[in-house]
């Protein structure tokens, strides 16, 4: 075989394994092993808790709306509390279904440490519980409290490569606004970690506002945010969001203003910030792939629970890869059909 073939050989294995989604690959080797299989569900049909941040938002909800889909085809039954973004009734709510009958456990956590009783009872109860996107506790304490591992996109990454684009396309130079998450939410701290060091780059960048303006992922408090930052004649060259909601939500705000052409960048690449890169209402954002952590986080509780896996046998971390996307990175049109609710696959 040419080193030629042996590239494009990798390379369809690679946009085939994209396509097919990791629980797919997943379930074909488990079938291979003998032990659980997909489509029938191994035998067995299980019932697993999810929750995550809050359905208003469209990140969370095509999370939710990944779960169940997967969970069918792999014999789960998903039951969902919604955080709703409040941290007690996440919390709550959560602690009000422990003593029901669950194999196995996925949550994104709304902040650090505020879940870690009622995962405290799972783990009393040998229910396996799965971290997903955000950090329910330090990484160092995670096994010991209950959670048997992390799935989650690299939010450093995801903050810095689209701030990266953001400061490149300004030239280097101007006023910026930085719109954040929730100050609590690791995921957020990471975007913000991101941001600043890109920004590290450019000196003659100047943000405004006095820095990171946490906004609690709320699309009118971002809007309000945003509004009082525009009181100015001379022209915002740029803003960077945590959330592609909180972005599309202030950038009408702009109509009519000195700052019609500013460069607006965001995270998460889901169906709506997608076509809002088509649009033109954003410059660019960075996937933050809410399918492949939902799916991976369920199909890796049922082989946990169907394969009878030791804790000590699963990583205790797995990261989930997520491209930028602009309008001539050449991704777009691939991005909105793996985004597709239909599909569910990024």
């Amino acid at each position: 075989m040419s080193e030629a073939t042996i590239r494009a050989s990798r390379r369809g294995f690679l946009e085939t394994a994209s396509a097919a989604g990791l629980a797919g690959v997943l379930s074909g080797c488990a079938a291979n092993s003998g032990s659980a299989t997909a489509g029938d569900g191994g035998g067995k049909k299980l019932r697993a808790l999810f929750s995550n941040a809050g359905l208003q938002s469209t990140w969370c909800t095509l999370g939710k709306q990944t779960a169940e889909l997967w969970g069918g085809l792999l014999g789960v039954e998903v039951v969902w509390k919604d955080g709703e973004f409040n941290p007690a009734k996440q919390r709550e709510r959560i602690e009000l279904a422990i003593d029901d009958d669950w194999d196995f456990c996925c949550v994104q956590a709304i902040g650090i440490d505020t879940l870690e009783a009622p995962v405290r009872r799972l783990k009393e109860r040998g229910v396996p519980v799965i971290s997903m996107d955000t950090l329910l506790v330090e990484p160092a304490r995670m096994r010991e409290v209950g959670v048997w591992l992390q799935v989650q996109p690299d939010q450093v990454f995801m903050g810095e490569t689209s701030t990266r684009y953001l400061l490149k396309t300004i030239g280097g130079r101007g006023k910026v606004i930085h719109i954040g998450g929730l100050s609590a939410h690791s995921g957020a701290q990471g975007r913000k970690a991101g941001f600043d060091r890109a920004l590290a780059d450019y000196p003659e960048v100047e943000v405004i506002g006095g820095g990171v303006r946490w906004c609690d992922w709320d699309k009118q408090t971002a809007r309000d945010t945003f509004e009082s930052l525009l009181q100015t004649d001379e022209p915002i060259a740029g803003a960077f969001f945590h959330s592609d909601d909180m972005a599309l939500a202030c950038v009408p705000a702009l109509k009519g203003t000195p700052h019609e052409k500013m460069v607006v960048t965001a995270v998460d690449g889901q169906k709506e910030g997608l076509e809002g890169i088509r649009g033109g209402r954003l410059a660019a954002t960075t996937v933050n792939p809410v399918c492949l952590i939902h799916m991976t986080a369920l199909a890796l509780g049922q082989f946990i629970v169907r394969n009878k896996e030791a804790v000590d046998a699963v990583p205790a971390q797995i990261i989930t890869p997520g491209p930028l996307v602009s309008r001539e990175s050449g991704n777009l049109d691939a991005q909105l059909y793996l985004a597709d609710p239909r599909h569910c696959l990024v």
